[in-house]
């Protein structure tokens, strides 16, 4: 299975269920980045949101790298610019340590801050993520640390959200966030956003690149399949990560939507 470039696309190999996990699927050259980017939104976030960008020291060859690679006259932010993905450093200071976010240039955060991120190791940078680190961690470490530069992996997030803002940086709390949605309204007022990542390690400077494409849509423009399979996180979960992400404050409209499409597929 390979990851497209939409939420239609992405859904089904998102994780809707079960424990975590990685979800890799590997990319050929061609699947990497977006082909068609919209760099006038990129742009404008870029130039409205100056602290989207932070780099440390240690990331300054790989950045050179990547921008070679690319063929970018220019730094992170230039690379970031030219196609539709965030771009992400990571580096390791030495075999065997653990390995660090050391630059990030971030137009389309899913709330989160590159400041509060930066510097940290990786399962410091998931700390919020329920379960993280007694799941995935460990063997997150492991695939990084083993990742040849002539792979591609991605693998895609799925979030249900009250808006369709390409940042999604809320300052309200949940219940006020999705106080507006209803199982009537839900079609319209709920939309799918999925994060497309992918890695690949830089063959010189041998930092991994880890790439987030932001994709989203209100659920009436999807499928009847792609909404079902949204609403299956409702009970698909673990414990505390619907909580995390605010499910119990959409559950009753998806879940009412969801059970009146497929009626009406019927």
């Amino acid at each position: 299975m390979s990851l497209g470039f939409s939420v239609e696309a992405l859904l089904p190999s998102a994780r809707v269920s079960g424990p975590l996990r990685m979800g890799l699927v590997k990319l050929t050259e061609s699947e990497w980045l977006d082909p068609a980017p919209d760099l006038a939104a990129r742009a404008e976030a870029f130039d409205a949101f100056p602290d989207s960008m932070a780099i440390l020291p240690e990331a300054e060859a790989g950045i050179a790298e990547l921008a070679e690679l690319l063929g970018v006259d220019g730094g992170l932010e230039a690379c970031a610019r030219a196609f539709w993905e965030d771009f992400c450093i990571i580096t390791q200071p030495a075999p065997g340590a653990p390995f660090h976010l050391s630059a990030a240039a971030v137009a389309f955060p899913t709330d989160w801050r590159i400041a509060e991120k930066m510097g940290r190791p990786m399962h410091e940078v998931h700390q919020p993520i329920h379960g993280y680190a007694e799941q995935l961690a460990s063997g997150v470490d492991k695939f990084m640390d083993g990742l040849q530069s002539f792979n591609i992996f991605g693998r895609t997030n799925a979030f249900v959200l009250p808006s369709g803002d390409l940042r999604y940086m809320p300052k309200s709390p949940p219940e006020q966030r999705f106080a507006h949605v209803t199982a009537a309204n839900a079609g319209e007022t709920l939309f799918a956003r999925c994060e497309r990542e992918a890695l690949r390690r830089l063959p010189k400077s041998r930092a991994i690149v880890f790439t987030i494409g932001i994709y989203r849509a209100p659920l009436a423009s999807l499928s009847d399949e792609a909404v079902a399979r949204l609403a299956s996180s409702l009970e698909g979960y673990g414990d505390g990560e619907l909580e995390r992400r605010a499910g119990p404050y959409y559950a009753e409209a998806l879940a009412a939507y969801a059970h009146d499409r497929a009626r009406t597929a019927a």
